[in-house]
């Protein structure tokens, strides 16, 4: 079993995280379907005390209004900042009309950064975010303005969101190499429903030293116990309601998380969550809620260690169909260099395309 203050370091750095993230999205009723600014401070206060450190918010979540319930409430409690790794993610445009009040130039990197901090009612945040891949901003002028706001002690850690692996292996060579703060950590929507991320972003996160933290491990709530075969969606929320169902492939997979939660005596969001957690790659899942009680329901699941014949039982139906190479590095790739030789434990066959090893021109 593991606790929220079971702290991880978060990639190739000295911060420590605890295992589960709080998420604020839901904060602010501004969309017609999140969390009030003070059930949002009870979600923050349960969360806290029960040992978690980091919270995780946007500029563009709630317009902004989730940043500021997020700073009203540290405001309030003297101290306390300074014991969380405060996190938020910029990219987003809040001002229709002005093409550099969002993306990922110099200009718009600092601006929204001041935006933030305005509202988080502090001077620094620990992780900042780019929420999303500019295709317009040279890579070297973000790294380049993100590295002056280390300096400038206004942000601790650079993490990255939502953009292709080649653009962040990009981004940590190009740091590297210039000796700029480095990418940190990796958001991706990662969970039993989208596993596409193990081609190329988990890996890459891995072998570049970046922590990764992934959001939606509810798939948008798919995986959450709540969505039932011929029961049509939820209503227990409007957000809710404009989601689409699940597909024929995603029920099979639902169905194989309700029976290891039967199995278990538990719901859906735990095994879903406790799935997440045990990859090896994941340094701390994003969790979000709307009640205290969506929370605790979301913390159970790190009393929950899957054994391996139910890690098997949920793995094998929600296998992703990976883009090429996948298939060649996972499979016939190895074989061509081990030459039927131990290497690291491992043993492959000799490649059977070698028609005759005595026979080399």
């Amino acid at each position: 079993m593991t606790s929220l203050d079971s702290y991880r370091t978060l990639g190739r750095s000295g911060l420590r995280v605890s295992p589960l993230s709080l998420g604020t999205m839901t904060f602010g009723e501004d969309g017609g379907w999140g969390a009030s600014p003070e059930a949002s401070s009870a979600i923050l206060a349960e969360y806290l005390d029960r040992g978690g450190n980091v919270v995780d918010t946007a500029n563009t979540y709630t317009n902004g209004h989730s940043e500021k319930i997020v700073g009203d409430f540290f405001a309030t409690r003297p101290g306390l900042r300074e014991r969380v790794v405060l996190s938020t993610k910029f990219f987003a445009n809040l001002h229709p009309g002005d093409p550099n009040g969002g993306g990922a130039g110099r200009k718009a990197t600092i601006s929204q950064l001041e935006e933030s901090l305005r509202r988080l009612r502090t001077d620094y945040v620990d992780l900042y975010w780019l929420h999303g891949w500019d295709r317009r901003a040279p890579v070297e002028e973000t790294l380049r303005a993100l590295d002056d706001l280390v300096t400038a002690g206004k942000i601790r850690y650079v993490g990255v969101c939502n953009v292709p692996a080649w653009v962040a292996a990009q981004s940590q060579t190009i740091a590297h190499f210039r000796g700029w703060a480095p990418v940190t950590a990796l958001q991706v929507e990662y969970s039993l429903l989208q596993r596409t991320p193990e081609g190329e972003l988990l890996p890459m996160a891995e072998a570049l030293g970046v922590g990764v933290l992934p959001w939606s491990p509810l798939r948008g709530g798919l995986l959450s116990g709540k969505y039932v075969r011929d029961g049509g969606a939820p209503a227990d929320s409007p957000r809710a309601g404009r989601m689409s169902g699940p597909t024929e492939r995603d029920w099979v997979v639902i169905d194989a998380v309700a029976r290891v939660a039967a199995e278990i005596g538990v719901g859906s969001a735990e095994i879903a969550l406790a799935w997440v957690r045990s990859r090896p790659s994941v340094t701390s899942t994003l969790i979000g809620a709307r009640t205290p009680a969506q929370l605790r329901a979301n913390l159970a699941s790190l009393e929950i260690t899957l054994t391996p014949e139910q890690l098997t039982a949920l793995g094998e139906p929600s296998t992703p169909s990976l883009d090429f190479p996948a298939d060649i590095t996972a499979g016939p790739g190895p074989m061509l260099g081990f030459g039927g030789a131990s290497v690291d434990g491992v043993e492959l066959p000799v490649w059977p395309m070698l028609l005759d090893s005595s026979a080399r021109y």
